[in-house]
């Protein structure tokens, strides 16, 4: 006799703050966390898209439905800080994760999100939980797992709706690089791995909020020698390297909490007439120090299919993203030029000095993951370290 149907038990669950309650099915780590729930519509790229640490106490959901079926490595990684925990606290999938089918493949998803101690959930109807999000923005949640289904919805209601959140937050101190390292990998090509950078032409001091490899990858591809610090270095311990330019890394929170210690020490750096580019996180905290304003986003940007215009060429590429925050661009003082913009939604992508070597933009140009139509900005970079040392000469 055959056994009866047996209903599934509820592992998982993401509580919103608002005490709306969404049950699926736990994988990863057990236990429960708090973040914000944010959506990215990116087709490939999971493990750089949970690694990287601008999502730290963030939890992803992935609009594309089969997440984990090429399973996981460990070049795929984009945090570079050591410390557990720099990236993504959570993750939700609509379908359940099948086992790996890739030759790069070292492993299952799940057992890779339990060493990360990423908690996840499958089952979940990300087009709902997506529709709620772009409806009434990224929300407070508690994500939780536990195999046998004990959970105390209630207090995981009153955790949700106690969290406070992201605004405020100065998060790059969490996910940085606590003490000055050297970079010298270029990027990765395909069957051979990663090279070194061994003749630098180039000295590039890299401040990290929270910075991504394959930024650094980049760099030394360009000929870099990268030096790595901390977001708390001084911008006399910054110049005493003699760099060639400066680097400001992208990294989660919010700018103006980080910006408390961040901005003097950029505008520092700009009185100082050093060559600078900023990304992401360092995009918005240059803008904070040449005297413009920061903004939340009602759902943000998280996707690697987001169309903006650089206006400096008049072309549209098509580029990754992820912020939540973004520059007010009718803040931008004088001399300060609006250089990308974003084509979904007109907020700011870019800036650029008039009568300084400075630029940053705000999507992520090292395309990890995302299409490669913004690599130019790191050629655009040495040109312009190659303009400014011939200018210093003359």
């Amino acid at each position: 006799m055959s056994e009866p149907w047996v209903k599934r038990v509820t592992t998982g669950l993401l509580v919103l703050a608002d005490g709306t309650v969404i049950e699926g099915y736990g994988l990863g780590a057990t236990g429960a966390i708090e973040g914000e729930v944010c959506f990215n519509t990116a087709l490939t790229g999971y493990q750089e898209i949970l690694t990287d640490p601008s999502y730290a106490k963030q939890i992803v959901t992935f609009t594309f439905p089969h997440i984990g079926n090429v399973g996981a490595n460990e070049e795929d990684r984009e945090d570079f800080s050591t410390e557990p925990g720099a990236g993504a606290v959570g993750a939700i999938f609509r379908a359940e994760v099948s086992e790996p089918s890739n030759y790069r493949s070292s492993g299952h998803l799940d057992a890779w999100l339990k060493e990360r101690g990423v908690v996840a959930l499958s089952g979940i109807d990300t087009r709902a939980l997506t529709v709620t999000i772009r409806e009434s923005g990224m929300p407070n949640a508690v994500i939780a797992h536990d195999p046998d289904g004990n959970f105390d919805i209630e207090a995981l209601k009153r955790r949700a709706a106690a969290w406070p959140g992201i605004v405020g937050a100065d998060l790059a101190k969490d996910v940085a690089t606590r003490s000055e390292r050297a970079w010298t990998e270029r990027p990765w090509a395909w069957q051979a791995g990663e090279a070194v950078e061994t003749e630098p032409r180039y000295r590039v001091v890299a401040i990290d909020y929270g910075t991504k490899r394959n930024i650094l990858r980049l760099m030394a591809g360009h000929g870099a020698e990268v030096i790595v610090v901390p977001p708390t270095t001084s911008a006399a311990e910054i110049l005493a390297h003699k760099p060639d330019g400066v680097f400001l890394s992208n990294g989660p929170g919010d700018p103006a909490a980080t910006g408390e210690y961040a901005v003097p020490v950029i505008r520092d750096l700009v009185e100082a007439n050093v060559p600078l580019f900023g990304i992401c996180l360092g995009h918005q905290l240059l803008a904070l120090a040449l005297g413009a304003k920061t903004e939340k986003m009602h759902q943000g940007h998280h996707g690697a299919n987001h169309p903006v215009k650089d206006f400096t060429t008049n072309k549209v590429e098509i580029v990754s993203m992820n912020h939540g925050f973004a520059v007010a661009a009718d803040t931008l003082p004088s001399g300060v030029t609006e250089t990308h913009r974003s084509l979904f939604d007109g907020t700011n992508c870019g800036l650029q000095l008039s009568d300084k070597p400075v630029f940053s933009v705000q999507h992520h140009p090292e395309a990890s993951p995302g299409p490669q139509d913004s690599h130019y900005l790191f050629q655009r970079f040495f040109d312009m370290i190659d303009g400014h040392r011939e200018s210093a000469a003359a």
